[in-house]
């Protein structure tokens, strides 16, 4: 019995011991990106192809409200005939404005495949970065401290946000 409780006790002398030895730190990764040139340059066109297609996709349904009112001031006095006609095309109306939708918003969609194209190379940047920082310093762990993260306290002097940023080779002025 007393050969188990002393290998139990030197095997967590050892597990103390190694994770004593592990070193972590954090990032913001939304500081980063905040301080990157090229992701407020995409953000922006984002938020300007969003614009623009929202505006399309508002047009249609708009039209599809008008073509109802339309339908609904004159179905008193239409044939059935043309009032299926008429429902069918508004039915059809709203189906192409549905459709408009999914294709700029829904889930693969442009302002995704957008968001993609011009997000994604600069966060592999970063991850990049802050690989080759974790290495040169050899941290075992890095949490990210941005939005909505787990993260409840974070000491600054952990925080290598700014080592990434030079690393990608970007100088940040401090305020």
């Amino acid at each position: 019995m007393s050969k188990k409780i002393l290998f139990i006790l030197v095997a967590f002398m050892g597990i103390a011991t190694s994770v004593k030895a592990q070193r972590y730190c954090y990032v913001d990764t939304q500081y980063i990106l905040d301080n990157i040139p090229e992701y407020a340059t995409a953000q922006l066109e984002i938020d300007r192809l969003s614009v623009e297609w929202q505006n399309q996709v508002e047009a249609e349904f708009t039209k599809v409200t008008r073509r109802q009112k339309e339908y609904q001031a004159e179905a008193i006095l239409l044939p059935e005939e043309i009032k299926k006609q008429r429902e069918k095309e508004i039915a059809n109306a709203e189906a192409k404005a549905k459709a408009l939708q999914k294709k700029y918003f829904g889930i693969g969609g442009e302002l995704f495949s957008k968001r993609q194209e011009l997000i994604q190379p600069i966060q592999d940047r970063i991850f990049k970065a802050i690989q080759e920082v974790a290495s040169e310093k050899k941290y075992a762990f890095v949490f990210d401290k941005s939005n909505q993260s787990n993260l409840l306290f974070a000491d600054p002097k952990y925080n290598i946000s700014d080592l990434v940023l030079r690393k990608m080779g970007i100088n940040i002025k401090k305020k």
